[in-house]
């Protein structure tokens, strides 16, 4: 079996970019809130093993009871054990969106599970909302709901910035719902994440916690998820996104003036091609030279486009500068 090359945005060989439009970090971030909570958090002792105090917030976060907060090293780490426990419990196939974040595909390669076109054929489905790297909503799995175990990645949920929610509520009760705030809270360095486990499938949730290591969450995790579910740093995240949503305006509106093709999308990042003059790699290798770091999305399934995350006008102006130079 051939290894997947990982790829992803974000710092690289040379370091942190500039001006890093690579990931889907929130631009406005850190959340004040929240980076006080994680430089306060107490790392010279181990956190409840049982996590108790963080489950009670997250599940009043979601309006649900604490046995369905299903926590998490990472929403990486949520995806290889929940594909691990898919075929441990006999499954062997799994349906991926056409353009999806690759852990998806690794995960399955890693335990055996065997790629389906046909989302009626496989055992596990994965969906995106808003999807990465298009940033618009996955829909052709919807039929799954009933016989698959379908996880909903809502990793951008909290940065949409436009358009509504593929599932309505009813409808998400009947799958796992797997959150990441360290994006929203532009705190990607700290590694933290859960999953909102299906209405009726509280022994699916047992066995996910028995399979995870013991503290799966650090003293820093804990404590952006507990400030993730405070009030104030919702209200921030809101707040937040009228800015991203000027800012995506200006960053699309100074892209299209320089002849790219841009995609439509709902979230706070978005696709775009360059003029077909360009060789897309060559033009990369070259930003990146100068400070400025784009996101390739051959990876995604995607080639010839590069994925943007939403940052401020002085960083488009660079970007700008550095395409005319």
């Amino acid at each position: 079996m051939n290894a997947v090359t990982r790829i992803h945005g974000g710092p690289d060989a040379a370091g942190a970019a500039r001006f890093d439009f690579s990931t889907n970090s929130n631009a406005c971030g850190p959340c004040p809130m929240a980076l006080a909570a994680v430089q306060a958090a107490d790392a010279t002792r181990y956190p409840d093993p049982q996590y108790t105090a963080l489950k009670v917030p997250l599940a009043a976060h979601h309006a649900v009871e604490p046995w369905r907060v299903v926590l998490a090293g990472s929403a990486s780490e949520f995806i290889f054990r929940i594909s691990a426990w898919v075929r441990q419990a006999g499954g062997s196939r799994v349906h991926l969106p056409q353009h999806a974040y690759g852990d998806y595909a690794h995960a399955a390669q890693a335990w055996g599970l065997v790629q389906m076109g046909d989302v009626d054929a496989a055992d596990l489905v994965w969906a995106c909302d808003p999807a990465s790297p298009t940033g618009q909503n996955h829909t052709g799995w919807l039929r799954a709901l009933e016989r698959s175990t379908v996880v909903l990645d809502g990793a951008y949920a909290p940065l949409r910035l436009s358009g509504e929610p593929a599932l309505t509520a009813p409808q998400r009760d009947a799958v796992w719902q797997l959150f990441s705030p360290n994006k929203a809270l532009g705190l990607t360095g700290v590694r933290a994440a859960y999953a909102i486990a299906p209405l009726h499938a509280q022994a699916a949730a047992t066995a996910l916690d028995a399979m995870a290591p013991s503290w799966v969450l650090g003293a820093h995790g804990v404590a952006m998820l507990h400030s993730w579910a405070a009030p104030e740093t919702q209200g921030w995240v809101t707040q937040s996104l009228d800015t991203l949503r000027a800012w995506k305006v200006y960053q699309i509106k100074a892209l299209e003036q320089a002849g790219w093709t841009v995609m439509p999308g709902h979230a706070n990042f978005f696709c775009a091609r360059p003029p077909k003059h360009h060789d897309l790699q060559s033009l990369l290798a070259t930003l990146r030279a100068r400070g400025i770091k784009l996101r390739d999305t051959t990876s995604f399934g995607l080639p010839g486009w590069a994925r943007l995350g939403v940052l401020p006008p002085g960083a488009v102006d660079a970007l700008m500068a550095a395409l005319a130079a």
